[in-house]
């Protein structure tokens, strides 16, 4: 176990110049924070948030720093009784100690050099085994044409690299009003060129409270609602993927320190290395291994405040519920509880009612259960497939919420319209609200097919999918269930949807019954002709 407790996420080289806004982790001071490497058994951490980042690199508050606190009656978004939001996170992971920006990397990825001139060796970390894809030649072409933030690990005179970051891939706050004209929509701004992931990174604002004020941004709170597209090589990755983040604008734009909250399932392996928790943008989305742009195209909104209370309200329900999360107090669920489901609840339950899209189709869920627990032999399977077409969509489709929370955004900025606004913390934002960007992220390229848009309802991704359900691209992943010792409380009593739904059996019960009345009605025919045919 090695503790650094006087550098936390500091830049310990000469070589390293900070960028504006590095001081920042997230909407929190970094200085409040420590890093810690593997095992720390006296560290104020839960043991199980621990146990999961048990091979990693993260950050922990210094011991005398208001830590997010939870009750452990609650199982997850219901915990907002007297929430702090001054309090810190619980972890962060960072994945590496030492954090460098305006570092530009030659063309061989060789060496990198400071903007002072000083120039160090570069190399990878290591490549997961399970990835099934990296860095190659066309990777390092990409890099090489502007200054970059690296995350990493300094051996000697050479940068072992964990995370790279193009710092081009900021907010434009001297650009123009852009809003979206006529036939535009959100939806359509996403799905441009198949999802933008060849498409060069764009940052438009689309709305402002008044000529010029988004160009005083600078040092203003955030809020990002971020869609990652569909993953390239994965088909059952075509919803995408969907995370909330915070943090303060950087002076010149910047985002690459604000805090991504991703939630992932902790009950497997992920093939990429990922493990969901608080983390960096810049980690988040550049990791080598598990960064989202190395797999797919993103997009994100920006909503700037005058008044840093939303986004802190936001930050503050997600480390509670990451507690939970931790804790197993409740589970992560490709349907009933997925990273759209949990985010949107979280805003929902701060007081921002963002409409609800309905569901596919009650018929359809009940329909479908049975016929793949027939063609599957699998009840559980069958459950699967109802809760899918039975998910509110908002909660189930990443895509869906992108749009849900993004139209209502932009309603309430445009219009001051309070009606989905049920607290008083949320009850400020139209009054806040200063600015709202479209950001488009594109795919980092690499030896990874691109990725697409994301999809917006079960048809479309079954239309995106290959029909022949045997040429699927699945990536199998390995189970990682929280040891029995660790389990306690509301970990020891699981939520678990009865197997056979009500409404499948009501499904069930009419069809036979159809079927029984079609039958009595045909012997009732046939008994009536026999006569004749003799």
């Amino acid at each position: 176990m090695r503790r650094m407790m006087g550098v936390g996420l500091g830049l310990i080289s000469s070589f390293a110049c900070s960028e504006p806004g590095s001081s920042q982790l997230g909407l929190y001071a970094q200085n409040q924070f420590q890093t810690v490497n593997g095992v720390c058994p006296s560290c104020q951490a839960l043991p199980q948030a621990l146990w999961y980042f048990r091979h990693e690199t993260f950050a922990l508050p210094h011991s005398n720093a208001l830590m997010t606190h939870f009750d452990a009656t609650k199982r997850g978004v219901d915990d907002t009784q007297g929430l702090t939001p001054e309090a810190l996170p619980a972890l962060v992971w960072t994945g590496a100690s030492q954090h460098w920006s305006g570092l530009t990397l030659n063309a061989e990825a060789t060496t990198v050099t400071s903007a002072e001139g000083d120039r160090f060796g570069f190399k990878l970390a290591p490549k997961i085994a399970s990835n099934r894809s990296y860095w190659n030649a066309s990777t390092s072409h990409f890099f090489n044409q502007g200054p970059l933030a690296i995350r990493g690990e300094l051996e000697e005179q050479t940068l072992v690299a964990r995370t790279v970051w193009p710092q081009a891939f900021k907010l434009d706050l001297t650009a123009d009003t852009q809003p979206l004209q006529a036939g535009e929509s959100l939806q359509s701004l996403v799905q441009f060129a198949n999802g933008g992931a060849r498409s060069p990174y764009q940052s438009r604002l689309i709305w402002e409270k008044s000529p010029g004020v988004a160009q005083k941004s600078s040092g203003k709170a955030a809020l990002g609602i971020l869609l990652n597209g569909a993953q390239g090589g994965d088909d059952e990755a075509h919803g995408g993927h969907f995370a909330l983040a915070t943090g303060r604008v950087g002076a010149d734009g910047a985002y690459d320190t604000w805090l991504v909250n991703n939630y992932y399932n902790l009950a497997s392996n992920s093939e990429k290395g990922i493990i969901a928790g608080v983390t960096p943008f810049d980690k988040y989305m550049g990791d080598l291994n598990s960064g989202q742009s190395f797999y797919r195209p993103s997009y994100m909104l920006v909503a700037v405040f005058s008044q840093p209370e939303i986004p802190k309200q936001v930050q503050a329900l997600n480390n509670r519920v990451f507690q939970h999360f931790y804790r197993n107090d409740f589970v992560y669920d490709h349907a009933l509880e997925n990273c759209a489901g949990i985010s949107i609840d979280t805003l929902r339950q701060l007081g921002w009612q963002v409409p609800k899209r309905g569901v596919e189709s009650l018929l359809k869920a009940s329909a479908a259960y049975w016929y793949v627990a027939a063609t599957e032999r699998s009840l559980q399977k069958g459950r699967a497939i109802y809760d899918y077409l039975n998910t509110e969509m908002t909660r189930l489709f990443p895509a869906v919420a992108f749009n849900a929370i993004g139209n209502d955004l932009l309603k309430i900025a445009q219009t001051g319209n309070q009606s989905t606004l049920t607290s008083v913390a949320m009850q400020a934002m139209p009054e806040q609200l200063e600015a709202i960007y479209f950001v488009r992220i594109p795919q980092i390229p690499s030896s990874r097919v691109y990725g697409l848009a994301p999809v917006y309802s079960f048809a479309q991704y079954l239309q995106q999918a290959p029909a022949d359900r045997n040429q699927w691209q699945i990536i199998p992943v390995t189970p990682n269930p929280l040891p029995e010792p660790l389990k306690e409380g509301l970990a020891r009593k699981p939520e678990t949807p009865a197997v056979l739904p009500i409404p499948a059996i009501l499904f069930l019960i009419s069809v036979i019954g159809l079927a029984w009345v079609l039958l009595k009605g045909l012997r009732h025919l046939l008994r009536r002709a026999l006569p004749t045919a003799k």
